[in-house]
Order: structure tokens, then sequence, then C-alpha cells
């Protein structure tokens, strides 16, 4: 597998870049990356959101922003390069900006538990107001 070089801009980091509806998720993908000696890595992370152009996942090691990874599931794969790394309690949070010409779409590739944080805000005001659910 080549990967593109990419390059960093660690002041934008952390800056929330994505305008699409970001959905939550949990389901395990493989992580495929080149090391700096070029040397392929592969490891088991958690998809834990996912948007048109972006990803988050969480892994047990950490990658260096401006990395190229690809996020491989089932028969796919989507190709994008690390903009940030954190460490929380529970292990390394990465955020992948999806290259151009590679977006997620739920018609090639739909997480099990797929879930749009908007639809529980409604169904919490439809709650509050005493309206009915709509239909599953």
């Amino acid at each position: 597998m080549q990967f593109p070089r990419g390059t960093s801009d660690e002041s934008n980091m952390l800056q929330e870049k994505r305008t699409e509806n970001r959905l939550l998720c949990a389901e395990l993908i493989e992580l495929v990356w080149e090391t700096e000696s070029g040397r392929e890595r592969r490891t088991v992370a958690n998809l834990e959101d996912i948007s048109l152009c972006g990803a988050c996942v969480q892994l047990e090691r950490e990658i260096r922003p401006g990395t190229p990874v690809a996020i491989n599931y089932g028969d796919g794969e989507l190709i994008g390069t690390v903009r940030y790394c954190l460490y929380r309690e529970a292990g390394y949070f990465l955020g992948i900006e999806l290259s151009e010409g590679c977006r997620w779409s739920s018609q090639h590739y739909k997480p099990q538990h797929l879930l749009d944080p908007r639809e529980l805000v409604e169904q919490a005001v439809l709650r509050c107001a005493g309206e009915p659910l709509p239909a599953a």
C-alpha cells in the first residue's frame, strides 16, 4: 500500500474543521499506516464517530499528526491523514481528515452502531412537549 506524504499544521490541530453532521458510532476497524522508517503498521481501532469528510478513532498507540492512514472496514477502505492525536484515559484519539475524492457514505459503509445526535435532541424535545415520538 502506498500512502502520500502529508504535512502537519500543529497550530490548527485541535480546531474543529468539520461542517458536516458527525454521527456517533462504535465499530472495530483496522487502521493501517507507515512509520517514519517506511514500515507498514496495522492495528485494530474503535471508530468513535464519522462524517462525510472525517472520522475519529480510538486506539492504544500514538500516531503522529500528518501521517497518512487507511481505515479498513469490511470490504472497503477510506484514506485520510491524521490531523490530531490526543491521549485520554481510555487511549489515543485520532482525528482523521479523509482525502479529497474519498468521502464516507452510509450507502457504502454503515457501522453497526450508528447514531445521529440530532435525532436524540429531536426526540427529547418531543418528549418534553408531550408529543408522540416518530416510528422507527
